[in-house]
């Protein structure tokens, strides 16, 4: 069911908001050559407990995992697209890594994702980066009322079809609230003028994600990372936006972008 949520409710979507941010932000200060992927776990847990959230994700088990996901944030690296699970890697200098992290702040969900690369950059990761963050951007610029769904995930994937990609529609954004999965889907990509007719109150994650040389994906053993099936690199990234009457609000700026 699609639920559009009160200008009360919304307060309380800016608060989730703003802490997953945080969260995001310290995690990106955390990120270095030489840093675990469960010392980054234990950041975001040590902070939903200080703040008395609620993870989204240790208890999360879809039909698509295999058991619960048992971590407090996604971490997928290079070639690893979505779905990371943290476990006992040290990064290294020219890894790509993405974070995704969803909580509940006082029963109202947010959920955001960003990738950076790590130690020495690489100029076609750059430009993977830049690819999703222009079509999160674009996306989010068609999430106003009288526009329909299908006009962000156009907008989306028109972006990342310029740019030379392949877009896999396995798996996109999606409405958020009290859980963080709900409707409706947002594809990332699709016809303008078609679908869902956006009202305010409706909020939602939209989420671009590429890989470099493929649109398929491959479950890993651990039953939760989906990496790329020809090995290329991946990037995601990801806010939650509420359509209000005067626009579109990314509830899950971080601190850089806040004005």
């Amino acid at each position: 069911m699609i639920e559009l949520r009160t200008p009360t409710e919304l307060d309380g979507l800016r608060v989730a908001g703003r802490f997953v941010a945080d969260v995001l932000d310290e995690l990106l200060r955390t990120v270095d050559v030489g840093v675990n992927l469960l010392d980054l776990d234990r950041v975001a847990a040590q902070m939903i407990a200080d703040r008395g959230a609620v993870s989204c994700y240790v208890d999360y088990h879809p039909s698509f995992g295999n058991s619960p996901f048992g971590r407090n944030l996604c971490t997928s690296v290079n070639d690893a697209a979505l779905h990371g699970l943290p476990h006992d890697r040290v990064l290294a200098d020219g890894d790509l890594v993405s974070l995704d992290f969803a909580a509940s702040v006082d029963g109202w969900v947010a959920d955001s994702a960003v990738t950076v690369q790590v130690g020495t950059p690489r100029e076609e990761d750059q430009r993977l980066i830049d690819t999703v963050e222009r079509a999160l951007a674009a996306g989010i610029a068609q999430a106003r009322p009288g526009n329909k769904l299908g006009d962000v995930s156009s907008a989306i994937g028109a972006v990342e079809r310029r740019a030379g990609y392949d877009v896999n529609l396995q798996f996109g954004g999606h409405g958020v609230g009290r859980t963080m999965h709900g409707e409706p889907h947002v594809p990332n990509d699709g016809r303008p003028g078609r679908g869902l007719k956006l009202r305010p109150g409706l909020v939602v994650a939209i989420e671009p994600w590429l890989m470099q040389g493929t649109d398929e994906l491959v479950q890993d053993a651990d039953g939760w990372t989906l990496r790329s099936v020809d090995g290329s690199r991946a990037a995601h990234v990801e806010h939650t936006v509420a359509v209000t009457e005067t626009g579109p609000e990314v509830l899950t700026l971080r601190a850089d972008a806040r004005t």
